[in-house]
């Protein structure tokens, strides 16, 4: 077997995952500052601008579903290469840009490769080596996923300081280079996960057209109103196409994607309810109400007043790494809810927010996205086995993206448009927020009483023996459904 020199080498395959998952990730949330900026240099209109970032975010979520038919079928390793050369490309093309569309195609690839990476590589790191490393590999897959987008809008009003945006580009494809050599001196040539399973070639259009047309759809909020065709038809037909992936998948005799499972089953539903609710709750919490501050202060002293949410992906990277194997991972989560709840209310307090206040409920949201998504995540895993935790990552990254990056622009939207103007908007969209993170804690708890579901310690090392899943988790309202049965039979034998 063909075998590059750092081969195994946890921490070298570790830092290959962080590279590769950074640059993507810290420019969406770096953007909003700068695209002014390269909008002008590149004679882009502000729609032109919001298209090509919605056709990346689209690339992203279609990511997480090709990435696991790839996984399937082809060699895993040798796609990684892939994956990240065209990363490197994808980010050349980015900084050097002369024009729009060239742009836009460096982002759609950044995006794309992105969730490549993220499904091809994260769960390998997470299953390939000894119960000691899976908590370093948590505190790395949350401070990749949320740490990268805590720091964004710090980086992003840097640039727009300087009255620049080509050196942040640049940066970020060196850092897509150091991945690349990463990948090649970790190489190591690992048969394809499963050839005997599907190709199904109709779950990736679906997911190509769902995914497309609803962030297409949102991204001409920009310039239209929300009930003008051009916006609210993709935008819904993209949505019902993507619910129609989801149900076709729960019923195929042969999916792809492990839908079936994680819907029948109470942890991961609970799971999946409390992420998608976290990343719909967060998106008043951060660009809406920067927005609402922008004429306040200076793009660095903005994207400074947001560095807290950083600390907080940083503690509770900490403390998710500490717990992974307890029986507090599945408390973490709603945790998580109270401190997003308790950010999103700070926020309102007043709007446009205060520096003080602004410092406390960014600690305070940064703390409450770092403990919910991803461990959320693992809650949801490790009901499951382990050979599925590929696919219940696609498929919660995917649900994840669509409820994080395509409600953003019709919030947004919403708020400046509302009859009462921005300040007015902002604070309509904030409580909105607060309801959705309220929601989120309060879901989840029901789902576990009605199925019946306890909170326990995770069997981790049955889990990555193969042996079954890390602990029970009893099928959906599971306890309702007991109890109609139970109700059932008493009736049957009262007749007789």
């Amino acid at each position: 077997m063909r075998q590059g020199p750092l081969a195994g080498r946890y921490f070298a395959v570790a830092g290959m995952v962080l590279l590769a998952l950074i640059p993507y990730l810290a420019l969406s949330a770096a953007l909003e500052p700068i695209t002014p900026i390269i909008g002008e240099q590149l004679h882009a209109s502000a729609q032109t601008m919001s298209l090509g970032a919605g056709l990346s975010n689209a690339a992203y979520a279609f990511g997480t579903v090709l990435a696991v038919m790839l996984a399937q079928h082809y060699p895993q390793r040798r796609m990684l290469l892939i994956y990240a050369t065209v990363l490197v490309i994808g980010s050349i093309l980015a900084a050097s840009a002369g024009s729009a569309p060239v742009f836009i195609t460096g982002r759609v690839l950044q995006g794309l490769c992105t969730s490549l990476l993220l499904i091809a590589a994260v769960p390998p790191l997470a299953l390939g080596y000894p119960i000691a490393k899976l908590k370093t590999t948590a505190m790395i897959m949350n401070m990749c996923i949320f740490g990268a987008v805590a720091l964004g809008p710090a980086i992003g009003g840097l640039q727009a300081q300087g009255d620049g945006w080509r050196p942040l580009f640049w940066i970020t494809a060196a850092v897509a280079a150091g991945a690349l050599v990463l990948a090649v001196l970790t190489f190591e040539d690992a048969p394809p996960a499963d050839p005997s399973s599907p190709h199904d070639p109709l779950a990736l259009v679906l997911a190509a057209v769902g995914c497309v047309a609803a962030f297409f759809g949102a991204s001409q909020l920009t310039s239209h109103a929300f009930l003008d065709p051009i916006a609210i038809v993709p935008l819904i037909g993209g949505l019902a196409v993507i619910v129609i992936l989801v149900v076709y998948q729960a019923t195929a005799r042969n999916p792809l994607l492990t839908i079936r499972d994680m819907l029948t089953s109470t942890i991961p539903v609970a799971g999946i309810v409390l992420a998608l609710l976290a990343a719909a709750a967060s998106v008043s919490a951060t660009a809406l109400t920067a927005a609402a501050m922008a004429d306040k202060y200076s793009p660095l002293h903005l994207g400074a007043l947001y560095l807290p949410e950083l600390l907080g992906a940083i503690i509770t990277a900490v403390i998710l790494g500490n717990v992974i194997n307890k029986r507090a991972l599945q408390y973490l989560p709603l945790t998580g809810m109270v401190f997003l709840a308790a950010g999103i209310a700070v926020f309102r307090i007043e709007v446009p927010s205060n520096e003080g206040l602004t410092l406390v409920a960014s600690l305070l949201t940064g703390i409450g996205l770092g403990a919910t998504v991803a461990p959320a995540l693992f809650a949801a895993g490790f009901a499951l086995r382990a050979t599925s935790l590929q696919r219940v990552f696609a498929i919660v990254e995917l649900l994840r993206a669509v409820a994080a990056f395509m409600i953003a622009p019709i919030f947004a939207h919403f708020a400046l448009n509302v009859s009462g103007g921005l300040d007015e908007g902002v604070g309509i969209a904030l409580w909105i927020g607060f309801a959705l993170a309220i929601l989120g804690g309060i879901i989840p708890v029901v789902l576990y009483w009605l199925g019946g579901a306890r909170p326990e310690k995770p069997d981790v090392e049955a889990f990555l023996g193969g042996e079954g899943p890390a602990y029970y988790s009893p099928p959906l309202l599971d306890r309702v459904r007991s109890s109609g049965h139970e109700g059932a039979g008493t009736v049957t034998q009262g007749a007789r």
